[in-house]
């Protein structure tokens, strides 16, 4: 099983949200990781947990 963190850097809109499914298949484990500020939430970027994820995972695709 493949394991792909997505970094977003910012919001994706509809196509960008398409894409991202379209790359995990049925044996892959996504995760996706938003280097912008939620505009929900405010909450800032947590680096450490960031730069572990970078290491636990097979593949990085990153979205701008």
């Amino acid at each position: 099983m493949t394991t792909t963190l997505h970094l977003l850097n910012s919001e994706p809109d509809d196509q960008t949200a398409a894409l991202i499914d379209a790359c995990s298949d049925e044996d892959d484990r996504a995760a996706v990781a938003c280097l912008y500020r939620d505009r929900v939430s405010g909450a800032e970027i947590d680096w450490s947990r960031l730069a572990a994820d970078l290491f636990a995972h097979d593949r990085v695709i990153c979205w701008w």
